[in-house]
């Protein structure tokens, strides 16, 4: 059991196990699950495999699990994330530019709850700090990988 997915190459390190065999044994038991009255299945989320609750039975583990605390994503945080997901790497300035106003405390934040992370220096004047969403950032919004973010033109932003 493992809080975070478990990539291919991962799951080879610990079975050592071909990455051609895991994946059949892995698209075997997708179907498995998803076919059966188990409670659960195996999601395919942020570069790996995780294994969860089906929806009909979310109520039941929200239950369980009420008292975990969970970081709140404020609006703030909200509209920063999505600007470095579409635009990464971007620098704080660029984030700003686009929000209006200063980001660092939000971009404090999300760093400090590994949403982004830091990948380099844009090489222009002063060098700043360059920006990404991590594999928390998929897994807490469940995407497999950045594309499967909607595009600007279908949620009406030009």
């Amino acid at each position: 059991m493992s809080d975070n997915p478990l990539t291919v190459d991962r799951i080879r390190e610990i079975t050592g196990l071909e990455r051609k065999n895991i994946r059949l044994l892995l698209k075997e038991l997708i179907s498995d699950y998803e076919n059966s009255n188990r409670p659960y299945k195996i999601y395919e989320i942020a570069k790996g495999y995780k294994l969860g609750t089906k929806p009909q039975y979310a109520n039941w583990v929200k239950k369980i699990s009420e008292n975990k605390k969970r970081y709140q994503i404020s609006k703030a945080a909200l509209e920063t994330l999505a600007i470095i997901a579409y635009n990464q790497p971007v620098t704080r300035l660029e984030i700003e530019k686009i929000r209006g106003v200063n980001s660092s405390g939000v971009l404090f934040n999300l760093l400090k709850h590994k949403f982004i992370r830091i990948s380099g220096r844009k090489k222009v004047p002063g060098n700043p700090l360059l920006y990404k969403v991590t594999d928390l950032f998929l897994l807490h919004f469940g995407l497999k990988k950045l594309s499967d973010l909607p595009k600007l033109d279908e949620i009406g932003i030009d």
